[in-house]
């Protein structure tokens, strides 16, 4: 699978460009992974493409996670290189660390007017690397959030955990967990060491057209089915632009994805190689299932109705 490939330096973002074969003018903005030319980035362009619409896959860089000050601009490149080239129609979609940048940029950007939040959380976090250091594959950037606009870090929630014992308390939750990672005490003891301030929190409230907001509780990463909880009392109270669906599922574990874009990525042996992954696949494999494929038809739902 091939696209239009972009480069930060010179085009201004990171991204490649997966355009729907048999045609179409919305586009989702896809925040898969690593890479926009990786797996699991084709594989999300692939459901894309299946629901009729266009992809622009994009990440921070090159076979990259890291989130250090990831410039907000760089979306609204993308944005208008969309707009410039056909597509009437532009949604964003991202999961992890990405659900939370696709909620951050929708709330900046009005162009945007579908948004799919996949285990997302409510408010910014502080900046963080990945690679190799001091025995360490992860850990947190001093005085960095993990977004920026014109040249200044987003206000976020630091994490109560310094390196190396960032990743020392990553490790020490995950041992013996029956999960192949877990970071969630990691969220837990940053919110208990101080009171979210308004300014770090996502203003989910200026989103614009449609938002769906999907989390579930046995999620061992970060609390998302609260998270979800969290922002569906903050749209509540308050005026808002958007219609929106907030949905916390008992199970589903972090991969709380579309069971069809999981099939693309794994068509066989999904439920078994998800029980390697997480002990709630392995204790409620069809629980989790029906989650997958309850977001599948509410997305697949959402992307129709949005197209027309």
């Amino acid at each position: 699978m091939k696209g239009i490939q972009f480069d930060p330096v010179k085009d201004g973002f990171y991204g490649t460009w997966y355009e729907n074969p048999k045609g179409s003018d919305c586009a989702m903005i896809g925040l898969f992974g690593d890479d926009p030319n990786d797996y699991m980035a084709k594989c999300g362009a692939k459901w894309l493409h299946k629901q009729g619409v266009n992809c622009m896959a994009m990440s921070p860089g090159k076979k990259d996670y890291s989130h250090v000050n990831c410039p907000l601009e760089r979306i609204e490149t993308a944005i208008n290189w969309l707009k410039g080239h056909g597509n009437k129609k532009i949604g964003i979609m991202g999961m992890s660390t990405a659900g939370m940048h696709s909620l951050v940029a929708a709330s900046f950007f009005s162009d945007i007017t579908l948004t799919f939040g996949i285990t997302a959380s409510d408010f910014v976090w502080q900046g963080f690397e990945q690679g190799k250091k001091d025995g360490c594959k992860e850990w947190p950037v001093p005085n960095a959030s993990t977004l920026s606009w014109n040249g200044e870090p987003l206000p976020y929630m630091p994490f109560v955990y310094k390196h190396p014992e960032y990743w020392q308390k990553i490790q020490e939750e995950t041992k013996g967990s029956g999960d192949f990672i877990r970071s969630s005490n990691l969220f837990i003891d940053s919110e208990k060491a101080r009171p979210h301030t308004e300014e770090e929190m996502i203003k989910i409230e200026n989103i614009n057209g449609k938002l769906i907001l999907i989390g579930a509780d046995d999620d061992g990463l970060w609390e998302a089915g609260k998270y979800v909880r969290r922002m569906d009392e903050r749209l509540k109270s308050r005026p808002h632009k958007c219609e929106y669906e907030a949905v916390a599922y008992k199970y589903g574990t972090h991969f709380v994805l579309p069971e069809g874009l999981l099939r693309i990525a794994m068509p066989v042996g999904l439920k078994f190689i998800l029980r390697f992954m997480f002990k709630s696949a392995k204790e409620h494999p069809n629980e989790c299932e029906e989650t997958r494929r309850d977001i599948d038809r509410r997305l697949s739902k959402a992307l129709k109705e949005w197209k027309t």
